[in-house]
């Protein structure tokens, strides 16, 4: 019991603060899983379906609000999901402290470089949705998706930064996509494929799930009543704290 109130409050505040700044979830909530004693392996396959509740609970709130276009999320799919599968099924063959400490780089890097661009993410300016320029942000996409697959940590924050850089989404409308997108597609698919090639802590799955849900609704609402600075600042904050961790290990 003790262990499954441990789960809930760590997936109820990892959860929360994803949906309000775009991603970093398994800050908390993957290493608090390993801590309670699962292997590498199966908290990653644990992890991975129990953040499929974010974009469950996330979707639940953006979709009473947020108008996101069909063609678009077709895009964001469509380029990010082969990644997604790719990664995957790459990652329990790849060292892991490799791959965490370049994550840890790159993430700290998004967090620097949205603090020192003020004016990042805060107007609604869409671009580079036709033709070549339209071609180079899928590539981004399926690199992003490629991560979302395979590393744990912190990867919807560099969906939110793509969508933000390249397609000249605001921080709210990027948040959204990715809440809805990469949480609940893109990680549905990435627990499918975990699912059947690893292992799943099923008994601990309940906490999670209800914890994800749950944070995933109240920082959506947050996130949407308090609008674009609130969520940089947030996004800002936990990005330089993932990358933070991750180097330091």
């Amino acid at each position: 019991m003790l262990d499954q109130i441990v789960l809930f409050a760590a997936s109820l505040t990892a959860n929360f603060f994803s949906a309000l700044s775009g991603g970093g979830a398994g800050l908390i909530q993957f290493p608090i899983l390993i801590f309670l004693g699962l292997p590498f392996g199966v908290a990653l396959a644990t992890h991975k379906i129990a953040s499929v509740s974010l974009g469950l609970g996330a979707t639940l709130r953006h979709l009473k609000t947020s108008h996101l276009e069909r063609r678009f999320s077709l895009i964001i799919l469509g380029a990010g999901l082969p990644g997604v599968v790719l990664g995957a099924m790459t990652i329990l063959h790849i060292p892991e402290r490799i791959a965490t400490l370049a994550l840890g780089v790159l993430t700290l890097g998004l967090g620097l470089y949205s603090v020192f661009r003020p004016t990042l993410g805060m107007e609604h300016l869409p671009r580079n949705q036709q033709g070549a320029a339209l071609v180079g942000g899928m590539a981004g996409l399926f690199v992003v998706g490629f991560l979302n697959g395979s590393i744990t940590s912190g990867t919807g924050l560099f969906l939110t930064v793509w969508l933000i850089r390249w397609f000249g989404l605001d921080y709210t409308r990027a948040v959204a996509y990715t809440l809805i997108l990469c949480g609940l597609v893109w990680n549905g698919t990435g627990a499918l494929v975990l699912g059947v090639i690893g292992t799943v802590a099923w008994g601990w799955m309940p906490a999670l799930l209800a914890g994800s849900i749950l944070g995933g609704y109240l920082g959506s609402h947050l996130a949407i009543r308090k609008g674009n600075l609130w969520i940089k600042r947030s996004f800002e904050i936990v990005t330089i704290l993932i990358g933070l961790k991750l180097i330091v290990g």
